[in-house]
């Protein structure tokens, strides 16, 4: 049975992003604008947009690497569900930011978002973008996103330089840990925290030796967090585990063997959009999973482990 004539390309089994192997990237975190096509951020699977319902109306929410990729489509959806957002980008990243604030301005003129320019991978970073944030939310936050992170293909552990191990525990879990930490304090019951963790923990990613390592990590830690303070504090903690996702971080660090395979080998048969993703963040975000906590879910187009 074929899909709809609404379908849009992206979204039937088999597609690949044209002249993917062409379209590599050298610096990190990689730029959404040249992406060829463009991510959807508010396009469904039907072809249809994206239908707010007010889930988020006056909260406060922190998107971390909300500029591309799975972040922006985050941030424009929790703009559109109502809340007011601060999100963080690389520096290097400052066209991809104002995108963002862009499309957020024109679809919700009335919105409240802030963009800040941040590398997070120190602690010090850290607790200074922890004093802005609360700032900027008056000492209440409702939703903490975090979605940056970092990788890189190495296929040989022997190959695998320290300072990269280093850099992407630094970056994709202790930032985490010493934003969490800051951030708890003025997060009210009812809150809710959301960790990007990924599928590759499960399968066991063999290029991605040190990125699978700290995905596992925020897995356990997730869990974890969400046992020690969801009875006493009332926040609730989940973790979203994409599968291939077309995201500007796959061109900049798989290898050509990689990008051949991205997507068409999922049950689904594609890869995902931006969207597909955030919708769960939304859903994690809101009073509508208010008896979810300590849960993975795995958006990846029909791996089961």
């Amino acid at each position: 049975m074929s899909p709809p004539s609404s379908v849009p390309k992206e979204y039937r089994p088999g597609y690949l992003p044209p002249s993917i192997t062409h379209q590599a990237q050298k610096d990190l975190p990689g730029k959404q604008r040249p992406l060829d096509p463009t991510p959807f951020n508010d396009v469904m699977a039907d072809g249809s947009k994206y239908k707010p319902a007010g889930k988020l109306e006056g909260k406060n929410a922190v998107v971390t690497g909300g500029d591309s990729g799975i972040g922006r489509a985050v941030t424009i959806l929790y703009a559109l569900e109502g809340a007011n957002v601060l999100f963080t980008y690389h520096p290097n990243e400052e066209a991809d930011a104002k995108d963002t604030v862009d499309d957020i301005k024109k679809r919700v003129p009335q919105a409240k978002v802030e963009a800040v320019a941040v590398e997070i991978q120190t602690e010090q970073a850290c607790f200074e973008l922890a004093e802005k944030i609360k700032k900027w939310c008056g000492n209440e936050l409702h939703v903490l996103a975090n979605n940056a992170g970092t990788q890189n293909e190495v296929p040989n552990i022997e190959d695998l330089p320290s300072e990269q191990w280093r850099h992407v525990f630094d970056v994709n879990i202790h930032s985490m840990f010493y934003l969490i930490k800051s951030l708890i304090p003025i997060m009210p019951w009812g809150s809710s925290i959301i960790n990007n963790a990924s599928i590759n923990p499960f399968i066991g990613h063999p290029k991605l030796l040190d990125y699978t390592a700290t995905k596992g990590a925020i897995v356990g830690f997730s869990r974890a967090l969400s046992n020690q303070i969801v009875g006493e504090r009332g926040i609730r903690v989940n973790c979203v585990c994409p599968g291939p996702i077309w995201t500007p971080l796959i061109v900049a660090t798989m290898g050509e063997e990689s990008l051949k395979a991205f997507g068409p080998g999922t049950p689904i048969g594609r890869a995902g959009q931006p969207i597909e993703v955030a919708t769960a963040f939304v859903f994690l975000a809101s009073i509508d999973s208010s008896y979810f906590t300590a849960q993975c879910f795995h958006v990846n187009g029909g791996s089961a482990y």
